[in-house]
């Protein structure tokens, strides 16, 4: 109530402010017309009738152009064009009151005139601008002097000039603090020789040592730089401006791209920034108009994917989150890192395992969820090639009871994190998965099958889908955090292969692709898909990338880090694929994703198939588990290299 009842008075004030600058115009445009003869005098009367009509019709245009509502300290060329369109409307109002009311039914002539109403326009602005812009170059020259006062490191920005203006913004707001920039490094030959607020472009990329070395000799050094989004694109050579920036001594930080729904805040540069190609463009409105007020249910919601998931969630809006998993630690640090991010979702972590059926269908019961998404699973290869019981009971069972429960506690939809492995599989994983996806896609099609039999049905039928992609950068057990740990420790880094190759792409990317997927899946229209593949561009050499990191961390391959091949191991192959050679990829008009239609068991033969593994797997019988999964997904192990 005191934030309302703050916010009414200060709008109040802005309205007074501008109709006293408003009344202000009027008369000052009314004096420099008439001023010096005796019609000015003549005039006043009048014009003091008019007056109260004329600020009542005033106040109402400002809140129609949102005048009284735009804080003073960030007006910009948007607000400008909004006092602009307030003069204007005002002006053809004294026009219409002139001409068509006062002249003929009042004075017989025009009361104000051509000039005086001219005059008053160009009054206007500068009367509605003049206020907003002295405070808006108050709270600047306010931030610069916190900033020097606070000992705020000299820092060079490299990036194009639209990147670079935004960042300064960010200081100008406060928002972000303890940095002072001393000029630009663009990668745009347009951009040279300007200034972007102020702040000169002092040359491209390649002049940051010379740059550097300049500041130094004038007793100014520069102690950080921070690459903006475009500095990351290739024709930039992020990998240099990294390099070069570490040998100079210099602290180095990225800006987030806006895109991202991230704030304009400074984090560190990792490795991964600089691995990738560019990412997709993500609809985030599409994605928040699916989330808003839902209730949603994460499984593995503690593991890398499923915590970005969460956050993902409760970032689009969803009123309640449940989080399933079975670490105790890692569901503490995801509801505690959720709970430090200010959620306004109504969280809520719970253990339990997806193997446990009776605690999976009664938590979903009691929570009722709208949509479930279900991450959890084991996933390293070797360890499920020993294991292959384990994985059954996960991957394949866990499954099975997510599904189940989703449909028994009414759910709109259940997403499946799957994975390429599960394409032509040679693994224990990749087997498990698709095994997984075949269940999901016969429960998908019964339920569409018995909506359009109902009649009329009383609700859309849930939708069951999985999403499959590629390793994930810095996720738990990939390789990167791997070769970070090998590269700080000072060798080897081991590589399985020289030719390993494998997609990756950010959490991220993966997380807000995999939302994106049932944004489809739910559409008006219910598309014939339920297997979806996301888009992770060209693939990446192991070994290229192990060189990489090595370069980046300024030390070279072979000489101060030595890479060491450890052969491919059980459940690997040395190039992953995207679709196999029976399921053509098919596009869905949605950047990033693209359908798969793989081969569709009917629920009957996969009841039997799961009949069967449930008796093996309680007898831990090996060769009736792989005969059983072999006749299920016959394509198992066909490609394997």
């Amino acid at each position: 109530m005191a934030r309302l009842s703050h916010l009414t008075l200060r709008n109040f004030l802005i309205a007074l402010h501008d109709l006293l600058a408003t009344a202000a115009a009027l008369f000052v445009a009314f004096y420099l017309r008439f001023e010096g003869g005796e019609s000015f005098y003549d005039r006043l009367p009048l014009l003091f009738q008019i007056l109260p009509y004329f600020l009542a019709f005033s106040v109402v245009v400002f809140f129609v152009f949102n005048l009284t509502t735009t804080k003073w300290r960030f007006i910009s060329l948007p607000d400008a064009m909004n006092i602009v369109r307030v003069a204007t409307v005002l002006t053809v109002a004294l026009l219409a009151l002139d001409y068509i009311f006062v002249a003929p039914n009042v004075r017989g002539t025009f009361f104000l005139g051509k000039v005086t109403i001219v005059l008053y326009w160009f009054l206007e602005i500068f009367a509605l601008s003049a206020s907003r812009m002295a405070y808006r170059y108050f709270r600047y020259t306010r931030v610069r002097r916190h900033a020097r006062s606070e000992d705020a490191a000299p820092t060079l920005l490299i990036g194009r000039a639209a990147d670079a203006e935004v960042l300064l913004r960010g200081i100008e707001s406060g928002a972000i603090k303890r940095i002072w920039p001393v000029g630009v490094l663009s990668p745009s030959s347009s951009d040279l020789g300007q200034l972007i607020r102020n702040l000169p472009v002092l040359g491209g990329i390649d002049d940051i040592e010379d740059v550097v070395a300049d500041f130094a000799k004038r007793n100014k050094a520069i102690t950080r730089v921070v690459m903006t989004p475009s500095a990351f694109e290739p024709e930039a050579h992020p990998e240099s401006i990294l390099m070069r920036a570490r040998k100079l001594g210099v602290i180095v930080n990225r800006m987030p791209s806006l895109e991202s729904g991230d704030t304009p805040r400074l984090t560190a540069v990792a490795v991964e920034d600089l691995l990738l190609r560019p990412s997709e463009k993500i609809d985030y409105a599409r994605l928040e108009a699916l989330i808003k007020g839902k209730a949603v249910i994460v499984t593995g919601g503690g593991g890398s994917i499923g915590s970005e998931i969460c956050e993902r969630v409760v970032a689009f809006g969803a009123a309640r989150l449940l989080i399933l998993e079975n670490s105790e630690p890692a569901l503490y640090a995801v509801t505690e890192a959720l709970a430090a991010d200010g959620a306004d979702a109504a969280i809520e972590g719970r253990i339990g395992d997806i193997r446990d059926r009776e605690r999976v269908m009664r938590l979903m019961a009691e929570f009722k969820p709208d949509i479930v998404f279900h991450a959890a699973a084991l996933k390293h290869v070797p360890i499920l090639e020993r294991d292959w019981s384990e994985g059954v009971k996960t991957n394949i069972f866990g499954s099975i009871n997510v599904a189940d429960a989703a449909l028994a506690a009414g759910a709109e939809a259940m997403v499946m994190i799957s994975t390429d492995k599960a394409i032509e599989p040679v693994s224990m994983l990749g087997l498990t998965k698709r095994f997984a996806e075949m269940y999901c896609q016969a429960l998908d099609h019964d339920l569409a099958a018995g909506a359009a039999g109902a009649k009329p049905p009383a609700k859309p039928p849930m939708r069951l889908i999985s999403v499959r992609f590629g390793n994930v950068l810095a996720s738990n057990g990939s390789v990167v955090p791997k070769f970070k740990a090998q590269i700080e420790a000072g060798g080897p880094v081991t590589v399985t292969h020289p030719d390993m190759v494998r997609y990756f792409m950010t959490i991220r990317e993966a997380c807000d692709l995999v939302i994106t997927a049932a944004t489809h899946a739910l559409g008006t229209q219910r598309p014939d898909v339920s297997v979806y593949v996301l888009n992770m561009g060209q693939p990446v050499k192991i070994v290229d990338l192990a060189e990489r990191m090595i370069r980046l961390s300024g030390l070279q391959p072979g000489h101060d880090i030595e890479i060491v091949f450890t052969g491919v191991r059980p459940g690997e192959r040395l190039h992953e694929i995207l679709f196999a050679s029976e399921e053509p990829p098919r596009e869905i008009g949605v950047a990033g994703i693209m359908a798969a239609q793989p081969n569709e068991p009917p629920m009957q033969t996969l009841r039997k198939w799961i009949a069967a593994l449930d008796q093996a797997i309680a007898r831990d019988d090996r060769a009736t588990i792989k005969t059983i999964l072999k006749d299920a997904v016959p394509e198992f192990g066909s490609t394997a290299a």
